[in-house]
């Protein structure tokens, strides 16, 4: 499987096939890791992992992911390269694209990595950036085909910050055609723009400051930290401004009987989502975190293998 792109730096990158291919082959690869189907598309292959922000899940499903594929990775963050020093980002990709098959970077700004990608040779995969969270939205859709046997014709909520995971979300909506409706406080809504491009491309978005009236019948119950990495200063207005936004027993009530809930993780247990909900019979979280790892793979393959 290929790509209608070189690069992978938001779901807004790729065709609507694309993705519908992407968690297919993610699919694939899960049930046949499972049966001992054992591809190595990136045998001899390197891939630099670029870590400006810290990362459990992004790290390892990367690390693994590369390591099951039969490639290799090399962690950097910061203090391991010139990212975070003088050097000119243009100066760095082309350095790393004569040593390595592949830059997965985590990152501040979006604009990193579209000068990373601009002077790169090889493939950049955006493992995270403020404005957009592709690897993970991918993974969501995929563990909500596994659980619902589709993507499409399902309504999706998102509850909480207009953050690079809402935008993630909006692109995939728009692609794809999606419901979905947005819960966000005043001052936290996603990027006008965003909204704009998905709604032109044929996605059904709703914007509200009603959680209920997002979750009512959804199937699909999405959620975030209020406050993210970098934003730590910010985690008592936060709090008061998401007041009454947690995804609760109350909440999960309203929606489609079955919804599924999910959480990109690390969850704030009692704030943006209660223990009960999370750790109920409705959360796929676990599932959604493990889905990460074959996403990740899929994405790699397509791109560098």
């Amino acid at each position: 499987m290929t790509l209608s792109t070189k690069h992978l730096l938001s779901i807004g990158d790729l065709e609507p096939q694309d993705i519908l291919n992407l968690v297919a082959r993610a699919a694939e690869l899960k049930a046949g890791w499972l049966s001992g189907y054992r591809p190595r598309p990136l045998n001899d292959k390197t891939v630099a992992l670029i870590f400006q922000k810290a990362s459990t899940r992004t790290r390892v499903s990367f690390e693994v992911g590369t390591r099951q594929l039969g490639g290799t990775s090399l962690f950097m963050t910061d203090r391991d390269s010139q990212l975070g020093r003088s050097e000119p980002l243009r100066d760095t990709a082309r350095v790393l694209s004569r040593y390595v098959d592949a830059m997965v970077v985590r990152t501040f700004g979006q604009e990193i990595l579209s000068e990373l990608a601009a002077y790169a040779s090889i493939p950049v995969i955006n493992a995270l950036s403020d404005s957009s969270h592709p690897c993970q939205v991918l993974s969501d859709l995929l563990t909500v085909r596994e659980r619902r046997g589709r993507i499409e014709g399902l309504a999706y909520a998102w509850i909480g910050d207009g953050n690079n995971m809402a935008h993630s979300w909006l692109e995939a909506a728009g692609h794809l055609g999606l419901d979905l409706r947005l819960a966000c406080p005043a001052g936290f809504d996603p990027d006008p723009r965003v909204v704009e491009v998905a709604r032109a491309r044929g996605g059904r978005i709703l914007l509200t400051r009603d959680p209920r009236q997002a979750a009512a019948g959804a199937d699909v119950l999405n959620t975030d930290v209020w406050a993210s990495m970098g934003q730590e200063g910010e985690a008592d207005q936060r709090r008061q401004a998401f007041a009454g936004f947690t995804v609760d027993a109350g909440l999960l009530a309203l929606a489609a009987p079955g919804a599924l809930v999910l959480h990109c993780l690390p969850a704030h247990r009692g704030e943006e989502i209660s223990d009960e909900v999370l750790e109920g019979p409705q959360s796929v979280v676990w599932q959604q975190a493990e889905n990460r790892l074959h996403m990740q793979k899929a994405i790699m393959e397509a791109l560098i293998g």
